[in-house]
């Protein structure tokens, strides 16, 4: 069932079930589930092996940590024996452990990108499997206001929340097992209570250091909602150059970029101004309050011959009885010390990064959410103008745009029995619309601007849902759109014919270039193939065709196409009038019925059928007879102007009475 929730409230401020921040909670959890599962599809895929591989090398490199350590401590304790022999062969060990070590490090550099890679492909296509289907991408923008940016959304922040989760499992897991490695050696080398003293301060300020966390989770979702709205400002500036030019509105939209730009400054600048201070504290707790507790635990064995946990290392020490071996202990416990300081360090750091993938995963996932919703007919819209005025009438009924008609495949007739023209907002155009066209009942619709024309047009495409009614249409296949202002793609000359299909398409169809010549001589463009360079140019056709070009290729795609019917939205206002009389004939010739909008009369005498919009929510739909409305035109023009001229001439009269008083 589908179903269209609106809103008066502003665009930006309708979400769906959306949270007002992100945080580390059972809804990040859920939503790290869901895009876990997509970024790691299962145990047998090649992203749980390369996890599998990174995590072999992260335990690889702790084993090398602590090698290194104990090889450190024997090294300064040759030195401080004075045993030459014994320093050189420590030497020659340490720089054997550079070449395993210095490769496990490149690999897991190396697996963690390809990691970040993996992932983003795997989301990016399943973002575009919803986005790319149904006509979602259309849905997004033109029936739901949730998500205003869809394309920064897919390709930025996508690639943001792979990238973080690929650097979040090395920066968490390796830390994670440093820090036990590291706290059993000191176990045995301390003793178990002196080490517990040490967890005790760390878990203090620790907790302490959560507390005074800032939000980095909601900061970094709004961040990129805010550069979202930045680069959506930018995008529209490029979109509408040319008008934006034509009206001289460069200082306008410069007012409305600055602002969305400092908006982004203010709140980056908050955000860099809260990492000071939370870097300062955090530098502080983590490199010299927890550097400290760890030198006093080493120096306990040795000063502290009193301490419970300290017995074992003592008597181990008076064993031992020599300057040396006590420098080796020191040196190896603080060596491991510190690195099981700046292990939890790092765990600290990684709870901050934590929060901010919380940000990543919270954009993405509704991102997902609304591609959902969208795919399963489910918009969020919000209701502006008389639409919103009329829905808060306590009165005022059912609401239309919460209502659907039934949409039925055809064979090959078009049928609007009873169908509501009405915009996604709510804006009723037509009440009920009634029609019906079969093969060969060539169609003209004429009408003011704004009274449903291309309404009608996008219902029957399919980009609009069908507010009630029934619809009878054959399948989208055998119903063309040609627009005012044709999209060409990016591709050969080739592709601009042929499009959507591609090469291998029209090899299927048994189609060659030679045919597609034969179609270009149809529009009078053939010359076109050798002018630029062949069919396989490829150029930014949008700049390089004349508009009177781009709507002789959007003919020519028509004819490769010879679709049931096609939808004509004064597609050859800027050709010839001789031009276009070749092209429709050529239409009618292959069978195809025309759906025209268009002012031209002489596009009149091509169709049988008028449906004609009175610009108030009536119409009329009836035969069309080109010479007899042609003469009643004519007849009406001259009646108006001798009205005119009786008004004139009443004027006048009216002056030479006045002054002949």
């Amino acid at each position: 069932m589908i179903k269209l929730t609106t809103s008066e409230r502003k665009p930006k401020d309708v979400k769906s079930g959306s949270r007002q921040k992100a945080q580390l909670d059972r809804q990040f959890f859920e939503n790290m589930r869901r895009l876990v599962g997509i970024a790691i599809p299962g145990l047998l895929s090649k992203e749980f092996g390369m996890l599998v591989a990174h995590t072999v090398l992260l335990i690889f490199r702790t084993f090398l940590s602590v090698v290194v350590a104990t090889l450190d401590g024997q090294i300064v304790s040759s030195l401080v024996r004075l045993q030459g022999r014994e320093f050189l062969v420590g030497i020659a060990k340490w720089m054997g452990m550079a070449v395993p070590a210095t490769l496990t490090n490149s690999l897991l550099g190396y697996v963690q990108t390809m990691l970040a890679i993996r992932f983003r492909q795997n989301l990016t296509e399943h973002v575009h499997a919803k986005y790319l289907a149904n006509n979602t991408y259309y849905a997004v923008g033109n029936l739901d206001d949730r998500i205003k940016n869809a394309d920064q959304l897919i390709a930025v922040d996508v690639a943001k929340f792979a990238s973080s989760l690929a650097e979040i499992y090395s920066n968490l897991a390796k830390p994670t097992l440093d820090a036990f490695v590291y706290n059993v050696q000191l176990a045995r080398s301390l003793g178990v209570e002196s080490l517990f003293g040490i967890m005790v301060i760390i878990q203090a300020s620790m907790g302490m250091l959560r507390v005074l966390t800032p939000p980095f989770g909601q900061l970094v979702a709004q961040e990129q909602r805010l550069e979202g709205d930045f680069y959506f400002a930018h995008s529209r500036l490029i979109e509408n150059a040319e008008e934006i030019a034509l009206y001289r509105g460069h200082e306008a939209e410069k007012r409305t970029i600055s602002r969305r730009y400092m908006r982004l400054v203010r709140h980056v600048n908050r955000v860099f101004r809260l990492n000071v201070f939370y870097g300062m504290l955090e530098d502080f707790v983590v490199k010299y309050f927890w550097g400290a507790a760890g030198l006093v635990a080493c120096a306990a064995p040795v000063f502290a011959e009193r301490l419970p946990g300290a017995q074992r290392a003592v008597a181990a020490v008076q064993g031992a009885s020599t300057f040396g071996d006590r420098t080796r202990d020191f040196i190896t416990n603080r060596r491991l010390l510190l690195s099981g300081s700046d292990a939890l360090g790092r765990m600290m750091y990684s709870y901050r990064e934590i929060v901010e993938l919380a940000g990543f995963a919270e954009r993405v996932t509704e991102l997902l959410t609304v591609l959902d919703d969208v795919n399963s007919g489910n918009y969020v819209k919000a209701r502006v103008g008389k639409s919103a005025e009329k829905s808060l009438e306590a009165d005022s009924g059912p609401d239309i745009i919460s209502q659907r008609g039934q949409v039925i495949e055809s064979a090959d007739d078009v049928e609007f029995i009873k169908v509501p023209i009405v915009s996604p907002n709510g804006d009723v155009l037509v009440e009920q619309l009634s029609f019906h066209v079969t093969p060969g009942r060539h169609l003209l619709i004429v009408g003011p601007n704004g009274c449903g024309k291309s309404s009608m047009f996008r219902i029957l495409g399919g980009l609009w849902p069908v507010y009630g009614g029934t619809l009878r249409k054959p399948s989208m296949s055998q119903i063309f759109y040609i627009p005012q202002r044709p999209y060409l793609p990016i591709g050969t000359l080739r592709d601009q014919i042929i499009y959507p299909d591609n090469a291998s398409d029209m090899a299927q169809k048994g189609i060659v270039d030679a045919e597609l010549l034969d179609i270009l001589r149809v529009v009078q463009l053939e010359t076109i193939v050798e002018r630029e360079g062949g069919w396989d140019a490829v150029k930014p056709w949008r700049d390089a065709l004349s508009g009177g070009d781009k709507q002789r290729i959007a003919m020519a795609r028509l004819f490769y196409h010879r679709p049931q019917y096609a939808i004509m939205d004064e597609c050859t206002s800027t050709v010839s009038m001789d031009v276009e009389k070749i092209m429709y004939t050529h239409a009618t010739k292959l069978g195809i019925t025309l759906l025209t909008v268009s002012h031209r009369q002489s596009l009149w005498q091509y169709h049988n059928y008028i449906l004609q919009y009175d610009g108030q929510g009536g119409y009329m739909f009836s035969k069309l007879d080109p010479n007899r409305r042609i003469a009643l035109m004519e007849e009406k023009q001259q009646i108006e102007q001798e009205l005119a001229l009786i008004r004139d001439m009443e004027a006048r009269l009216g002056e030479l009475e006045s002054q002949s008083v």
